[in-house]
């Protein structure tokens, strides 16, 4: 009596632009989010996934870009993935 594991997804499957820089990258994850509702990080590794691209070279891409890196690491806070890290208190004031 083995475990077995399998994926379910809920996504049908979207055309992905070809990847040749970093704003691509980020366009192509920001409509995974837009368009099918995803986290960062969910739509990272969707995106992997669907297109064969290895998880380190999404790593180095989104470690080039201020905004993914940002947005990506407050996620995996929020889940606890990683130490919540310091923020300044910031009033609207």
């Amino acid at each position: 009596m083995g475990l077995s594991v399998s994926v379910v997804t809920d996504f049908p499957e979207i055309p992905f632009n070809p990847v040749k820089s970093v704003k691509d990258f980020q366009e192509e994850i920001d409509k995974l989010v837009k368009i099918k509702g995803m986290e960062y990080i969910e739509a990272v590794v969707y995106f992997c996934e669907s297109t064969g691209m290895e998880i380190e070279s999404a790593a180095s891409l989104i470690k080039s870009s201020a905004k993914m890196k940002a947005v990506i690491q407050n996620e995996a806070e929020n889940l606890n993935y990683l130490p919540k890290s310091a923020r300044l208190p910031i009033s609207d004031s």
